[in-house]
Parts: structure tokens; C-alpha cells; sequence
């Protein structure tokens, strides 16, 4: 069932699409992406909250994590509020961008994460091993296989479905990123402020941004500069996994694949 009986749920509506991933799938590249190709393309500061300028032709777009902030981080009554779910009604109206990335390196970002940048994370959390984690009922990577199918049920049928790969738009960012914007509804980007957008979320120079803390949000700022492990923007590294899993972690995360829907393209 899919509900929203909180406050929240005003902040999770009125898209003119949404963006849905587990976190730590790229996420924040995407957001900084197009946040820059907007605001440069009307002319204004880089911020990202760009519909808040309310200018013609910035969409507005809804960022969650949905059923997996629900799985790992709703309190009780904060479930049965459904508080951090995306009302239904905002699904059926809304262009849904689904971005994936593999669930091993999804689970290896998401502990660097827990362990080195959340301070919220409570102790008994981040005194446990990758691989401790990594089998973990609602932090672990079946947790993040069960919600990607389960979204993967809800939304392959829709007409306002699209599927985005972490994966595909590190091997071909000029290409996807386009095809991402023809998608929300920009069917001859701006040349200049697409090159722009590309240059500015560019890995490297998101990385140089956070460490001076130039953002507007404490999504992009690291609360330790010093501790590479603590930035949002990281590594970005595609089977990274491998440099944090034991060989017996690995097995045990590869073989986890088998259950997710094959639709979605990661295999062993």
C-alpha cells in the first residue's frame, strides 16, 4: 500500500516529475546536473532549488528515495504515516525517473556513508564490519534488492516510466544526460547551457565545490574536509565494491543478484 499522511507528503508532491533511486545511486550528479543546465539556461545563480525561481520552463522536480528511506530510516509511527513515500496520486500525474545503480556498489557507498558522514547513524551501526552490513535485514543489500524490485513492479507498466542507469550515464554522460532532458520535456537543449551543466557536475569539479563549501545545501557539504570518506561526492567508481567487500563478502553480495528482476540488467 501507498500513502502519506505526513507533512512531508506536500514536499513529495506538485512534480512535474519525480526522480526515484536507493540511496547512493548517483542521485546528487543527476540533481547538480540539471539544476546547472536550468538555472544557466534562464540566466540565473546555480542553487539547488532552481523551481523556486519560478521561472517559465524550470520544471519542478521531486528527489526521493521512497520505499528504501521508509525501509531504513522510518521510525514506527513514521511508517504508518507512510512519511516517506511518494503519495499515489503524485505517481499516476508525474513523469517517474527510476535511477539504478548496482546494488553492491549502492550498499558500499550507502555504509562509507553511515559510517563516515551521517551523525545520526547510531553507534551500534557504525561499529559494525562492510560485511556485517552488507547482511543486515534493513540496511543490506537484499534490502536494497527488495526495493528495487518492488518498485520495478509498481512502475515498468506506466507511460511515464523512465529507467536510468548510474552505470550508462558514466560511460556516456553527453548522450544520457540529453536523452534525460528530452525526457523532461526539453526536446532541443540548449547547447550552451548543456555544455555548461556537463563541466559543472563534472566529478572532479563537484568534488573541488563541496570541499569549499560553496553550496547552498548541506546536501553537497562534507562535515569533515579532510576525511575524503565523509564527502557526498566520493568516488563514483562503477564495481568499487570490490575495494571494500572481502572475496567472501563478494560472493555472498553476487550471489544476492539472482533475486533481483533481470530486467534491470545487473547479472553475476
Amino acid at each position: 500500500m501507498r500513502w502519506n499522511f505526513s507533512s512531508r507528503a506536500r514536499e513529495l508532491s506538485d512534480g512535474d516529475a519525480i526522480v526515484i533511486s536507493v540511496p547512493k545511486s548517483g542521485r546528487t550528479w543527476v540533481r547538480t546536473f540539471l539544476c546547472a543546465y536550468f538555472c544557466k539556461r534562464t540566466g540565473r545563480p546555480f542553487t539547488l532549488h532552481p523551481d523556486l525561481y519560478h521561472e517559465p520552463g524550470i520544471p519542478r522536480l521531486v528527489y526521493s528515495h521512497d520505499f528504501a528511506e521508509q525501509r531504513m530510516k522510518a521510525r514506527f509511527w513514521e511508517r504508518v504515516r507512510g512519511k516517506y513515500l511518494v503519495p499515489a496520486r503524485e505517481l499516476a500525474r508525474a513523469k517517474i525517473i527510476l535511477l539504478v545503480r548496482d546494488p553492491r556498489d549502492a550498499f558500499v557507498s550507502l555504509y562509507v556513508q553511515l559510517v563516515h558522514r551521517t551523525p545520526e547513524t547510531p553507534q551500534r551501526l557504525k561499529q559494525k564490519s562492510a560485511g556485517e552490513l552488507l547482511r543486515d535485514r534493513r540496511y543490506g543489500i537484499m534490502s536494497i534488492i527488495k526495493t528495487m524490485n518492488r518498485w520495478f513492479a509498481e512502475f515498468a507498466h506506466r507511460q511515464n516510466f523512465t529507467l536510468l542507469h548510474y552505470e550508462a550515464l558514466c560511460a556516456a554522460p553527453e548522450e544520457n544526460f540529453r536523452a534525460l532532458l528530452v525526457t523532461l520535456g526539453e526536446v532541443s537543449p540548449d547547447p550552451e547551457a548543456f555544455q555548461h551543466a556537463l563541466e559543472f557536475s563534472d566529478f572532479a569539479n563537484m568534488q573541488r565545490l563541496e570541499a569549499a563549501g560553496v553550496f547552498d545545501s548541506k546536501i553537497l557539504r562534507s562535515p569533515d574536509v579532510h576525511n575524503r570518506e565523509s564527502f557526498k561526492v566520493r568516488r563514483g567508481k562503477i564495481a568499487g565494491f570490490r575495494d571494500y567487500l572481502s572475496p567472501e563478502d563478494q560472493v555472498f553480495a553476487t550471489e544476492a543478484l539472482k533475486d533481483l528482476d533481470s530486467r534491470f540488467g545487473y547479472t553475476a
